[in-house]
């Protein structure tokens, strides 16, 4: 007690100090009322009073100097009074600070007297482009800022249709409100009251020790992983040697010299050193070489990096078809949903091989979703239901359907399933589970030509440019697979008309996508591009919004194959060739759909699962074996891989209708491949199968861009 008595001034000092700096006047006159009954001394705060008025003289001298376009003195007193912890590391100053170098950039444009000053125009040009170049370039994967990188290169920017909000009279008030409010809160939180910086004292610590305990689990880690690199050197290091040693051995032998047996004892002996294998090497009888073929040099050697064989994985019970289905329909809402996950997670964790391929032919030759009837109550109905669970499980396991190339086949057989998905994707709430799997159903499912018709007639084109809009409300998911999907109707005549129709709002949102944080996406954003960039009308709009400065703002060092795909983008921008709509309009041409690229089912279709198993309840594959296991119901389909027909330049923008996940999966693969390629066929791709490629969508009239790809990468 006597502690607290010693320091108790000091502490309702403190109390006070907060309050006051908090603004809460009601409960300081209160707390001050009350010490004062209690004859408890409070000590003044020296120096509030001077604090205030320091702070707004330094609000003045910034807002004059904004007023005035005075740049020099405006960043000087904001670099001194404004910290640069919060310059660097807060969103909100980093964003009003490139808008305030704009405003000063464009003052002498906006309040010009008559004669603009040319020299001090250039000079603050420059000083803007310097900005860009270092401390702003934080912000140039923004879209909201994008646009703005190519002002210094814009003769005119006032009759620029990019920049005309900036000439607006409106603009530079908004701004200046703008910066106002930030300066009374940022120059307020500089005089931190003596509380909270105790606060953060003392959380600092307790921080240090976690810091400190992950520095010397990093720390543990980095000498495992030393010791493990130091052997991997020394194992490369005589694994050189002894291969210097044998092609001297070898240039020996052509000399007309023998190897004698002791030599290659010793050479072994070596090679096993590092594998514990000495007694192996020892064991060897190099003066019969090749008697034990089962046990030479060479064969142990094989065989200590030959790949592990895949264990053949077991067929699965086979299942009560109809109960599923019955129980689906009229089951209550929890067994639907534990029903829908186990048979989901039947396809998903199943092998790929026969094990997968026999699992989803039993669930098409049983009709598992009822495709292929149109009756009021069937399972796909289950997408309406008013349970968001159980409508969240359908569509993961439409989706997953969706994943493999003959689910595709399977889900198009039903002629309503389409509408179905378009209605619950527009209804959904905004990025819920639900609507995420919709959309990679319907963004597979456009792999298909009829579907792509289908949606492109549905107006999914626009609908989808409008929610790409504001991309900050979206997962990565949905932008990633909306792009993907906005990509793949683009590629067909009817989506490039489409998107005539709204031009300049299609242009706006792909050519903000080009900055997205998200770098997934830029492969099927430039796909897009350059696909409705041959339509006349749409290239006369991108020029009118200068389409090309904002393209060239992203050729930047390090991405060789990305600045070629932006380059084939602006030579098709410049084109002068007329959209033939005859050559192109292949929308009723009945051609087979292309469905060779490799099935891959997502880890996303398993995640963040909803329904918990409860105590004592059957789920998984349990569930599925204990209460409706039935007979022989599976069958399996032979399925023809067929190899891609042409590979597609890396340095190509896409041209043929992707999924997310199969480009990913295969662009590795593709890039290996890829490199046996003849370099002399420049842009064009030697062909690797007699097979002719089925055309996936409108070939682009250009004639340097006529390679074609069922391989689904850049």
């Amino acid at each position: 007690m006597g502690d607290i008595l010693a320091y108790e001034a000091d502490l309702l000092g403190l109390v006070k100090e907060f309050l006051n700096y908090g603004e809460f006047h009601e409960t300081l006159k209160s707390f001050t009322k009350e010490c004062k009954v209690k004859g408890k001394p409070i000590p003044r705060s020296d120096g509030s009073v001077t604090r205030d008025s320091r702070t707004l003289l330094i609000q003045k001298d910034l807002l004059t100097a904004f007023e005035d376009g005075d740049r020099q003195t405006f960043f000087e007193k904001w670099n001194e009074h404004v910290p640069l912890e919060i310059r660097s590391n807060d969103p909100l100053a980093q964003k009003l600070e490139f808008y305030l170098h704009i405003h000063f950039a464009i003052f002498p444009l906006k309040n010009n007297t008559g004669r603009i000053d040319r020299a001090d125009c250039e000079e603050r040009i420059s000083h803007f482009k310097t900005y860009l170049e270092t401390s702003g370039a934080a912000l140039s994967q923004t879209t909201e800022f994008l646009p703005f990188y190519a002002l210094p290169f814009v003769p005119n920017p006032a009759a620029h249709p990019s920049f005309r909000d900036l000439f607006q009279d409106s603009w530079a008030p908004e701004l200046k409100s703008r910066l106002e409010k930030f300066l009374s809160m940022t120059l307020k939180a500089g005089s931190t009251p003596r509380l909270v910086t105790l606060y953060k004292e003392s959380g600092q610590n307790s921080k240090d020790v976690q810091l400190q305990q992950q520095l010397a689990e990093a720390e543990h880690r980095t000498i495992t992983y030393m010791k493990r690199f130091n052997k991997m050197q020394a194992d490369y290091h005589n694994l050189i040697g002894v291969t210097a040693e044998l092609v001297d051995s070898l240039e020996a032998t052509v000399n007309g010299q023998l190897i004698t047996p002791e030599y290659l004892q010793s050479v072994c002996t070596r090679l096993f050193n590092s594998q514990l294998r000495q007694s192996a090497a020892q064991s060897i009888d190099f003066t019969r070489p090749g008697t034990y073929h089962d046990e030479d040099a060479s064969s142990l050697l094989r065989a200590s990096i030959a790949p592990m064989k895949p264990q053949e994985a077991p067929l699965l019970p086979s299942l009560d078809y109809e109960k599923l289905k019955k129980d689906l329909v009229y089951g209550s809402d929890r067994l639907k949903t534990l029903l829908l996950q186990a048979l989901r997670w039947r396809l998903t964790h199943s092998r790929p091989g026969e094990q997968r391929d026999t699992v989803l032919q039993a669930y098409i030759t049983n009709d598992l979703l009822d495709c292929y009837q149109n009756g009021q109550r069937n399972v796909l109905q289950l997408l309406h239901s008013k349970h968001e669970v159980v409508r969240q499980y359908t569509a993961r396991i439409i989706n997953a359907f969706a994943s493999l190339a003959d689910g595709r086949v399977y889900l198009s057989q039903n002629p309503h399933l389409l509408r179905s998905l378009e209605e619950t994707l527009k209804g959904e709430e905004k990025d819920s589970i639900t609507r995420e799997n919709v959309l990679g159903c319907l963004q597979k499912l456009s792999l298909r030509r009829p579907m792509q018709s289908a949606m492109i007639k549905d107006g999914l084109i626009l609908w989808l440019v409008q929610e790409l809009k504001d991309t900050d409300r979206l997962s990565d998911y949905t932008v990633e697979y909306s792009v993907a999907l906005l990509m793949n109707l683009c590629l067909r005549s009817a989506g490039k008309k489409m998107c005539s129709k709204s031009a300049s709002l299609v242009l706006k949102v792909l050519s903000d996508l080009l900055g997205h944080e998200n770098h997934e996406i830029r492969p099927y954003v430039n796909g897009a591009l350059y696909s409705i960039l041959a339509v006349p009308s749409i290239r006369e709009e991108a020029g009118a919004m200068g389409m090309q400065e904002v393209l060239r703002c992203f050729i930047k060092e390090g991405n060789q194959d990305m600045n070629r795909q932006i380059e084939f983008i602006i030579r098709q921008l410049n084109s002068e060739e007329k959209f033939d709509e005859a050559a192109e309009s292949d929308d009723d041409e009945e051609v087979e759909d292309e469905e060779e690229e490799d099935d891959v089912l997502e880890a996303d279709l398993d995640k963040d699962e909803v329904v918990q198993p409860q105590a004592g309840e059957l789920t998984g594959e349990k569930l599925l074996t204990t209460e409706y296991l039935g007979i022989m119901t599976h069958t399996l389909k032979v399925r023809k891989r067929m190899f891609p027909g042409i590979l597609q330049s890396i340095d190509e923008p896409l041209q043929r209708p992707v999924t997310p996940s199969s480009h990913r999966a295969v662009h590795t693969v593709s890039d290996n491949i890829t490199s046996q390629v003849n370099p002399s066929s420049s842009f064009r791709v030697q062909k690797l199968s007699s097979r002719p490629p089925t055309r996936s969508g409108s070939r682009p009239a250009t004639a340097g861009f006529s390679a074609s790809s069922t391989c689904k990468h850049i």
